[in-house]
């Protein structure tokens, strides 16, 4: 890493000058992190606790709270620091760090997204079938693959931007290290990285879309024969997940595709708010939290523990 760069440490973006700012960043980056952490946590807990949620769909729900637990565990934390404290510095080790972790939690979110609009067109299209095809093993194997798979994944788009040379300006126009704000400041040809992302992005985003999009059309297509009752039940599960999903890919996919020329820095830092932070925050209250039996589990746990405190 030493011998590939001029650079020994990174510059992330500083939010302001003046205190009163800065502490408000930090006052804001602080809410959304716990809001989006205990709101995950919550969700683990509940979905741990209570046998009526040990199903498939719940585990893929919980599995879906961890991993957003650890991604906005990546960026936030450093973010709220960084504002409170005025320090931007972040060594290349660091940066390589959030590099991979955001591009390995990015990556599984996906898949688990998908893996999720699949098991919902399971459940609505073929119900006698559900318990058959979706099994235990199955979502074990599934989120090992995704995990696995994404561990390359990272590992190869990480490996690539660390052999870029670095010898200009140090100042990343981003409050994390991400590979587009990397490519704007190295003095390498970066031809081949950005080739590298067009293909794995049309691969695997667009790969994901196309059957996250099949996946819908066909419980559209099954929901519309139901009567209307049960329709507005099954549009409530499925538009939430809908909307995740497209504030999620459009807002990564913009990022990491556009040309690496210089762009205002609030855009930046708007865009990857709604990529890295956005739907962790969204996905307790849309997919559980808005669920009768998630709620009913949460009542009896506040009521476990109010007891038992007694």
């Amino acid at each position: 890493m030493a011998n590939s760069t001029m650079v020994t440490e990174f510059l992330l973006m500083g939010f302001a000058e003046g205190w009163k700012l800065r502490f408000l960043y930090f006052m804001l980056f602080l809410l959304m992190y716990l809001a989006t952490f205990l709101g995950n946590l919550l969700i683990v807990t509940v979905t741990t606790a209570d046998q009526n949620l040990h199903t498939p769909m719940y585990f893929f729900l919980r599995n879906l709270s961890v991993l957003d637990m650890c991604y906005i565990s990546v960026t936030v934390p450093t973010a709220c620091v960084n504002s409170l404290t005025g320090h931007r510095a972040i060594s290349v080790a660091g940066c390589a760090t959030q590099i991979f972790l955001v591009i390995f939690c990015a990556f599984v979110e996906i898949l688990f997204l998908t893996i999720m609009a699949w098991d919902r067109c399971v459940a609505i299209c073929q119900p006698l079938h559900y318990s058959t095809i979706i099994n235990l093993q199955l979502c074990v194997r599934l989120t090992l693959a995704s995990l696995l798979s994404g561990l390359v994944y990272a590992g190869a788009h990480t490996g690539n931007t660390l052999q870029l040379n670095f010898c200009g300006s140090n100042e990343v126009p981003q409050f994390f290290c991400d590979i587009p704000s990397l490519l704007r400041l190295s003095c390498s040809d970066t031809s081949s990285n950005e080739l590298s992302i067009l293909i794995s992005a049309v691969v695997v985003c667009g790969g994901c879309f196309v059957f996250i999009t099949m996946s819908y059309v066909r419980i559209f297509s099954t929901v519309l024969r139901f009567p209307t009752q049960e329709q507005g039940k099954a549009f409530s599960t499925c538009i939430p997940h809908i909307l995740v999903v497209t504030i999620f890919l459009s807002s990564i996919s913009y990022v990491y595709l556009r040309p690496p020329v210089t762009s205002e820095a609030i855009q930046d830092i708007v865009l990857s708010v709604f990529y890295t932070i956005v739907p962790p925050l969204l996905n307790p209250v849309l997919y559980s939290l808005r669920n009768k039996q998630v709620k009913e589990a949460v009542r009896k746990v506040i009521l476990r523990r109010v007891y038992s405190g007694a």
